[in-house]
C-alpha cells in the first residue's frame, strides 16, 4: 500500500513566524520558551508540521492494515485553548505513569499532554517525558533526524 496522504505534512514555514503570530502574550511567550526547550533537549532542528504544529525529527510507521506514513517525533502546539505537547509513542501508562505524577497541572490525550502554561509543569520533568518518547521513536521505528 502507498504512504498515506496524511492531511499533517511538514512545511517550509519558519515556525518563529508561526509564534509571531499566537495571541495572547503570554501564550507566546510560552510558545518561545518551548521552541527553546525542545531545540536544547532533541537537538534537533524544528519543523512546521501544518499550520500550527512545531516538530522535531521525524518517523515513518507501516501498520498491520498496510498503511503507512511518517509523521514527527515529538513536537508541540500553542493552541487556544492550551499548549499540547506531542509525544509519539503516546503516554504509556505503567511507563510514564511516575513521571506524569510528578509533572504538575495536566491533561492527556492518546499522544498528547495538555498544560495551560508552562508555570503549571516542571520543566525536568517534562525533559524526562520528551527524552523517553524521543528515545523509545528511535528503538522502534526508523526515525531522522533532519
Amino acid at each position: 500500500m502507498a504512504k498515506a496522504n496524511n492531511k499533517t505534512k511538514a512545511t517550509e514555514i519558519d515556525p518563529k513566524d508561526f509564534i509571531a503570530g499566537v495571541e495572547p502574550e503570554k501564550k507566546k511567550t510560552d510558545a518561545m520558551a518551548l521552541l527553546d526547550f525542545f531545540n536544547r533537549v532533541t537537538g534537533l532542528k524544528p519543523k512546521m508540521w501544518g499550520p500550527s504544529i512545531i516538530g522535531y525529527g521525524r518517523y515513518e510507521y507501516k501498520y498491520e492494515s498496510g498503511r503507512e506514513g511518517e509523521f514527527m517525533l515529538t513536537g508541540f502546539s500553542p493552541r487556544k485553548a492550551n499548549l499540547t505537547v506531542y509525544v509519539m509513542p503516546g503516554y504509556r501508562y505503567g511507563e510514564m505513569e511516575e513521571k506524569l505524577s510528578r509533572l504538575g497541572k495536566h491533561k492527556l490525550g492518546k499522544s498528547c499532554l495538555y498544560i495551560n502554561k508552562l508555570a503549571d509543569v516542571d520543566m525536568d520533568v517534562l525533559e524526562e517525558i520528551v527524552l523517553d518518547g524521543v528515545d523509545y521513536m528511535h528503538k522502534n521505528y526508523p526515525t531522522y533526524d533532519e
